[in-house]
């Protein structure tokens, strides 16, 4: 019989309403784990055993009580410490916030949403200070590390989430993408990360004006992550670009064919000088050949974005990081990396944003008028491996370190500039046992459609025999 963290979120589910296994079991399960686990892989920041059992046995009482049973009742769930939880250590992943709790009043619409759903809150995943590099690594709590090696990184700034799900340590997590920060780590971590359109999930009650970051799922299975989606998604009445669920489901769409397609694909950084190394580039030639043998039509296509065409985001992700309010006596507790960015934030004026944005919007223009003929675009998700732990970090020159993370990442963040969709699939494996993610995107609105092409590539190369060995 498989232990139950073998088991898929969904098959975790249906156990449950089966009465297969109590939430009570399901949480001590996964608590005994990361007690046991964690302190090699670093998923988490925070662990809420008291929180989690009080939840179990609310889903207990709920499920002998009858009537409607939410989608994920009983399912444990972390959350990334971007997110407060009222009640529960909300970091940031800065040592400036290492103490505080969240009030009341900070509840968030997702995290609504995923209470609603039935979820049993394991703890707050790991994640860099604010969230801001492709790496997490800070001052706050451990490196999180890919399971399938621990002397590499997870990725960022979802690291823990994408961690805790490779390793285990959770059935599935939502995590949060302004730049690549859901697909980077699942590329790292070997499983699903999906970064929604503009708009699908909402960012209630706060606010993003570049409209760069976005809530999304990280799972280890294609229908999982649409579950977890069909949980997070909706507009809240306010939103600037709602986008309506699908009718029925994203899950549905996984069990649709997905029909001849027209792909895309480039493998050319639009940064100059960057190169992609040859085992991505490998796993990025199989990923066509296995897409042109279940029928699809894989046109190559050239880059469409010029050299420096996103210089604009710099700026933009500059000002963002500078809003998160932090006492000027404590400033020099943040990292080298935030300091500069946040220097660099404070010292634009209200035109140098606005023009950062509209240049940002044409960028993203170019990037959708490129995609629209086409059903989907195939990149590699990251253009190198998942690399050690502290290489893209460089306390002495931040500049440096921003340099790396975007040679690290050069096709991830550009998704986010345009809003549009893209998922990033464990397709490639080394020699040496590392995943290589593969990126598919499409226009907006097209996650159902992204969806059905994941699951139908997932079933063609499965990936769930692939374990670290922490598993």
């Amino acid at each position: 019989m498989s232990e139950a963290h073998e088991l898929t979120m969904l098959e975790q589910a249906a156990a449950v309403r089966r009465g297969d296994i109590s939430p009570v079991e399901l949480a001590e399960h996964y608590l005994r784990r990361i007690e046991r686990l964690d302190g090699d892989i670093g998923a988490y920041l925070t662990v809420t055993p008291e929180r989690a059992l009080d939840d179990a046995r609310r889903a207990e009482q709920r499920l002998a009580g009858g009537g409607g049973t939410p989608p994920l009742l009983g399912v444990p769930l972390p959350v990334k410490d971007l997110d407060p939880v009222p009640g529960v250590r909300w970091t940031l992943g800065s040592a400036v916030y290492a103490d505080r709790v969240a009030p009341p009043e900070a509840a968030t619409h997702l995290v609504e949403l995923l209470e609603r759903a039935g979820t049993v809150l394991l703890g707050k995943t790991n994640t860099p200070e604010f969230g801001l590099p492709a790496y997490t690594e800070s001052r706050v709590g451990p490196p999180a590390r890919t399971p399938y090696d621990p002397a590499l990184g997870a990725g960022g700034s979802s690291g823990g989430a994408a961690a805790a799900v490779a390793a285990g340590l959770a059935p599935a997590a939502p995590g949060s993408d302004g730049g690549g920060s859901i697909r980077i780590p699942a590329s790292c971590c070997g499983i699903v990360g999906l970064k929604p359109s503009r708009g699908r999930i909402s960012p209630a009650p706060s606010g993003d004006v570049s409209g760069l970051a976005t809530a999304g799922p990280l799972a280890r299975t294609v229908r999982d992550a649409a579950a977890l989606l069909d949980v997070m998604a909706g507009p809240v009445p306010g939103d600037p670009i709602p986008v309506a669920a699908p009718d029925p489901s994203f899950l549905t769409w996984c069990d649709r064919p997905p029909g001849r397609l027209r792909i895309a694909r480039w493998a050319e950084p639009d940064m100059p000088g960057v190169t992609v190394e040859p085992e991505v580039l490998a796993a990025y030639e199989k990923t066509s050949s296995l897409l042109a043998e279940l029928g699809h039509e894989v046109i190559d296509a050239e880059q469409p974005l010029r050299p420096h065409d996103r210089d604009a985001f710099t700026p933009v992700w500059a000002v963002l990081s500078a809003l998160a309010p932090v006492a000027p006596e404590r400033e020099a507790e943040l990292m080298p990396l935030t300091r500069w960015l946040r220097e660099l934030g404070r010292s634009a004026s209200g035109m140098d944003f606005a023009r950062a944005l509209a240049a940002m919007q044409q960028v993203g223009r170019r990037l959708a008028a490129a995609v629209a003929p086409y059903d989907a675009v195939l990149t590699p998700t990251l253009a190198r491996l998942p690399q050690p732990v502290g290489s893209l970090r460089n306390d002495e020159d931040p500049v440096a370190d921003f340099e790396a993370q975007i040679a690290f990442t050069p096709f991830t963040a550009p998704w986010n500039i345009a809003g549009l969709p893209a998922v990033s699939l464990p397709l490639g494996w080394t020699a040496r046992g590392l995943p290589v993610g593969m990126m598919l995107g499409g226009p907006h609105g097209a996650e159902g459609p992204l969806l059905a092409l994941a699951a139908q590539l997932e079933a063609a190369a499965p990936w769930a025999d692939r374990r670290p060995q922490v598993w």
